[in-house]
């Protein structure tokens, strides 16, 4: 079977298309000894040999499904050149698992890891519209208004418009709490959609992600996906569950 190298990546668990990518240009790759920094390069997976930061990876026989209760402090990356805790620190496999999407070092919730490339890559893609529910607590009284104003698109950048169905749970002067459901993932969207509304984001919480809830987890525990969980999962972005 001849693939492109960066799908052979994110099968092997190493990373999601797209970062796979950034593998590759960051010159971390290596196909048969030479060093690969060109994307489109393909892979015969019968017969060669690819090495991630020199070590020999391949596609895993047996795929693992984990979700974890985030805590803040945290980094949502398989590694951290400054020395801080990562997701990977909490979790204790012996596969090599990334997480699925980000979130970011003070945000909580629901996190899915994995090393099935093929999902991590359709749970992530805004094309396939899987939904994230966030809790907010953010500063001062939240208004009516402000729902409409999130529904009907908010300008997070220049020219980037994004939007997100909301509602109040708890509404005071100093503070209110509001759930927001989003499936285009910008980055830090959440806490940018809140600023450019005048209600700063003061702690985030991911409450489901693609179905998912972290009920019945404590802040720092994961456990491992039920066979339904998985079988849900990949029902939601349109794939056929394979065997392990």
């Amino acid at each position: 079977m001849i693939i492109q190298l960066n799908k052979f990546l994110a099968l092997c668990g190493a990373a999601s298309r797209r970062k796979a990518n950034f593998l590759i240009q960051q010159g971390r790759v290596q196909l048969n000894g030479e060093k690969v920094i060109r994307l489109g390069e393909k892979v015969d997976v019968s017969r060669d040999t690819v090495l991630l930061d020199d070590n020999v990876i391949s596609i895993p026989t047996s795929y693992r499904y984990i979700l974890l209760n985030k805590p803040a402090g945290v980094i949502t990356s398989s590694v951290d050149f400054r020395g801080r805790k990562t997701v990977l620190d909490i979790i204790d496999v012996t596969e090599r698992i990334f997480p699925v999407g980000r979130l970011d070092l003070d945000t909580e919730g629901v996190l899915i890891l994995t090393n099935d490339g093929d999902l991590a890559y359709r749970l992530a893609h805004p094309r396939f519209e899987v939904d994230k529910i966030y809790e907010a607590e953010v500063r001062g009284r939240v208004l009516p208004d402000i729902i409409a104003k999130l529904k009907n698109g908010v300008e997070i950048d220049a020219g980037v418009i994004v939007s997100g169905e909301a509602r109040i749970i708890t509404s005071g002067e100093d503070k209110s709490i509001v759930e927001i459901k989003i499936h285009q993932g910008k980055k830090r969207q959440i806490k940018r959609m809140m600023k450019k509304t005048g209600h700063p984001v003061q702690y985030l919480n991911r409450k489901v992600f693609a179905g998912l809830t972290t009920d019945g987890l404590n802040k720092g525990e994961w456990r491992y996906l039920t066979q339904t969980e998985v079988s849900m999962l990949y029902s939601l972005v349109g794939l056929v569950k394979r065997a392990g």
